[in-house]
């Protein structure tokens, strides 16, 4: 079985193999809406990506009007790390172009984050209408060092 890991990285690998760690495939939809459940307090949903497939083996399944789908559970983290572009200094983020994918979404979901930027700014600099991650959300700002 190939697993999935940086070319130069064997941990992974070897903690898998220990039975150490668990492995799931996830479609990129349902991992987005896996942490989305969980930042929303959802139990659980019904979603037709993965039904008849392998991804369902094992998972309950319903037809709703007419579609199987399988129930997915959330995604909850006990520590985010998530890179974005600015913060104020209460922890309000402002991201930049794909870092908005998952960063927004798995700062909702877990317990503890800790957010990366390349700059902080005062707080009150930031135009609240920017602000896609709020700082209820932010446990540490770290600033990346200067290049």
């Amino acid at each position: 079985m190939l697993l999935p890991r940086q070319a130069d990285s064997h941990v992974f690998d070897a903690l898998y193999r220990a039975g150490e760690i668990e492995l799931e495939v996830v479609p990129q939809g349902n991992l987005a809406e896996r942490m989305r459940a969980a930042g929303a307090g959802i139990g659980a949903f019904f979603c037709p990506t993965g039904a008849g497939t392998l991804l369902a083996e094992g998972k309950e399944t319903r037809v709703i009007d007419g579609r199987t789908h399988v129930l997915e559970y959330p995604i909850k983290g006990d520590v985010a790390l998530v890179g974005a572009h600015r913060a104020d200094r209460m922890g309000n983020l402002v991201y930049r172009k794909t870092a908005r994918n998952f960063g927004p979404v798995m700062a909702t979901a877990a317990t503890t984050v800790i957010a990366q930027v390349r700059e902080i700014v005062d707080t009150g600099a930031i135009d609240p209408e920017t602000v896609v991650t709020p700082s209820i959300y932010v446990d540490r700002v770290v600033q990346e060092a200067a290049a």
